[in-house]
């Protein structure tokens, strides 16, 4: 029987691969898979060697302040798969986690293939990674076809699979009303899947939420959370006693709500692209500890923390980050847009348009699995 290791490092990444590992299963039952993975993989019945929340750490001083911990658990990592001696090991995002996981396995056992999804963004910063990167990934799945240039220059096998997010998907609908009132608008809020995001954004959109209610403003909100963190939310929200704001996990009426919703407030990140192709208008957010964004900003390339943005080379979508990033810029801005429609029809053209550039033309977990399969009949 073939063996596939499942790394991941966050909860964005643990829905990316189960997006791939699902349809996998589907072609390939005959597979034995072990995992670093959180609850999208084991509803796929897939085991995690530890919690995914032990590893999942955001900014260089948070690192830094947990890197016992970290070193740790890759390399109880690292004995997990060379114990499981695994046909391929299956990475995605999270690259300082999983491609340190990756060179050390390579080194230890060159016959288990490793292919990584979600390419490190070396056109952001530290490009003289991509030269080590030949060493140990065989394979890096691409979700912008723009990166190709980087990993060929270097000769690294790669292939363009787009992004799962902008994939097309199957209208599936889901009843809201038991959950939404009808009439109000909704203004969906993105806090982010790790909880060290969620502890800084969270207290700042339920302000923005206070600010929106004082101003009379009738809205409904509604938090996109994960499964790890919808209870530390609505723990939080609970001591304002809001009755306008709702708590939700579930994917599929997550993606109906952000469908259904006149505006969206966002942190950077993969979910800006999801915002777009569901033709939402959104501002992004985003802040870090002055150490944090110091370091930040000395290692990066681009002036833009938003991909859209990044790949336009200018603001198509508004970015709050740092001292901007408060609950008084936040409404200000939203407000600003809300009574500008032509600025909202402006953005959504220009978001539209970026899309069709980076769009694959298949689907991209379809891809994924077709090159997972290549390696495993090797």
């Amino acid at each position: 029987m073939k063996k596939v290791f499942v790394l991941t490092g966050e909860p964005s990444g643990d829905k990316l691969a189960s997006t791939v590992i699902s349809k996998l299963k589907l072609q390939n039952p005959n597979i034995e898979y072990l995992s670093v993975g959180g609850t999208h993989l084991k509803n796929l019945g897939i085991k995690s060697i530890f919690e995914l929340k032990d590893i999942t750490y955001l900014g260089f001083t948070s690192v830094l302040l947990n890197i016992f911990k970290i070193r740790n658990k890759i390399n109880k990592t690292v004995d997990e798969i060379i114990k499981f001696n695994p046909d391929i090991l299956f990475s995605v995002d999270s690259p300082d986690f999983t491609l340190r996981v990756a060179e050390r396995v390579k080194k230890l056992n060159k016959a288990i293939k490793t292919v990584h999804y979600v390419a490190p963004q070396v056109w952001v910063w530290r490009k003289n990674r991509v030269k080590k990167i030949k060493k140990y990934i065989d394979h890096m799945l691409l979700l912008f076809s723009f990166e190709r240039e980087y990993f060929e220059k270097e000769n690294i096998k790669n292939t363009f699979v787009g992004h799962p997010l902008i994939e097309k998907k199957e209208n599936t609908k889901t009843v809201l009303d038991n959950l939404i009132s009808k009439d109000k608008k909704i203004i969906s809020l993105f806090p982010g899947s790790r909880k060290s995001e969620t502890n800084v954004l969270l207290p700042i959109l339920i302000d923005f939420v206070d600010l929106m209610n004082k101003k009379n403003h009738n809205y409904n909100f509604v938090i996109h959370a994960t499964d790890e963190n919808k209870e530390i939310i609505i723990n939080h929200i609970k001591e304002r006693k809001f009755n306008n704001i709702e708590v939700v996990s579930d994917d599929l009426i997550k993606s109906q709500i952000l469908s259904n919703s006149t505006f969206a407030v966002s942190k950077s990140g993969t979910v800006s692209l999801q915002i777009c192709d569901a033709n939402i208008p959104s501002i992004i957010i985003y802040k870090l500890n002055f150490i944090n964004f110091f370091i930040f900003k000395l290692l990066v390339n681009v002036k833009f923390a938003n991909i859209i943005n990044i790949i336009n080379n200018r603001e198509v979508i508004p970015e709050l980050l740092q001292n901007e990033c408060n609950a008084n810029e936040i409404y200000k801005t939203v407000i600003y847009l809300l009574k500008n429609p032509d600025l909202i029809k402006k953005q959504l053209n220009d978001c539209n348009k970026t899309l069709q550039g980076i769009r694959s033309k298949t689907s991209s977990s379809n891809e994924s699995v077709s090159i997972l399969n290549k390696y495993l009949t090797i």
